[in-house]
């Protein structure tokens, strides 16, 4: 059961990577508040779309697409638009963690990562910013991560974008704030996706994971629903260049 925010009802909402792991839970999230959810990514999702129809009532519409093609990614905000009336949420989920050593790191990787972490961001806050004008305001949420906070190794350019994500969060937020346009940034721990189990959990490491934060227990893709339907409400209407961390109490700010 999450909060329930009337004034999400019939809100335009655009997510990236809203098919699958946290970004399938966000959609469950916003169909289930009655908004008009499209999301994209590059994996078809006719089933997960089906799934939410029947689950909600309310079916999003998919876009297929390829975040790091910003041309793509533009024209799927358009489409979206177009079927749902002006994006009034963003939603900037998608990202790829994949693990690698600094010194093996060459170009064409490097600007793959980027692409996909921080340029496609940078882009779709952007492209919506028009819409959110002409709708009297909006709500832009950025998923980073602890990661860069922690000084996490065996990941450099994924911290690197996470760190810039925040930066640009800060600078957007002031920059369009007089137009009642707000921008914040989620920062998850480890969240237990599939992904994540398939890949990169072991144990070892969730135990120690677990230790670091202080609520004992792990974290699973829906407990990053209510944050976001918060930042996504007029319920947090005087927040806004803000990053909320949802790690369990991994790490400290302020």
């Amino acid at each position: 059961m999450h909060a329930n925010y009337p004034d999400l009802k019939g809100q335009s909402v655009f997510i990236t990577g809203g098919g699958s792991g946290i970004g399938a839970e966000l959609t469950s999230g916003f169909l289930a508040q009655g908004a008009k959810v499209a999301f994209v990514q590059r994996s078809d999702a006719t089933e997960f779309c089906d799934e939410m129809e029947r689950l909600h009532g309310n079916r999003p519409l998919f876009l297929p697409c390829d975040i790091s093609n910003i041309g793509q990614l533009k024209g799927a905000i358009d489409k979206a638009a177009e079927a749902h009336d002006a994006i009034t949420v963003l939603v900037n989920n998608a990202a790829n963690d994949k693990r690698h050593a600094t010194e093996e790191v060459d170009e064409e990787f490097w600007d793959w990562s980027q692409a996909i972490n921080l340029k496609a961001y940078f882009f779709a806050c952007q492209h919506v910013v028009a819409g959110m004008r002409a709708a009297g305001g909006g709500s832009i949420v950025n998923f980073t991560s602890i990661s860069y906070m922690m000084g996490n190794a065996g990941y450099a350019s994924y911290t690197t974008a996470n760190s810039g994500i925040n930066g640009m969060t800060r600078s957007l937020a002031r920059e369009f704030g007089p137009e009642n346009i707000r921008v914040n940034a989620i920062a998850p721990g480890w969240v237990l996706t599939q992904k994540q189990k398939d890949m990169w959990v072991t144990p070892e490491a969730l135990a120690a994971h677990i230790d670091r934060q202080c609520l004992k227990f792990e974290l699973a893709p829906e407990d990053m629903v209510d944050p976001v339907l918060f930042l996504a409400s007029k319920t947090s209407r005087g927040m806004t260049g803000q990053a909320i961390v949802v790690d369990g109490g991994v790490v400290v700010t302020g």
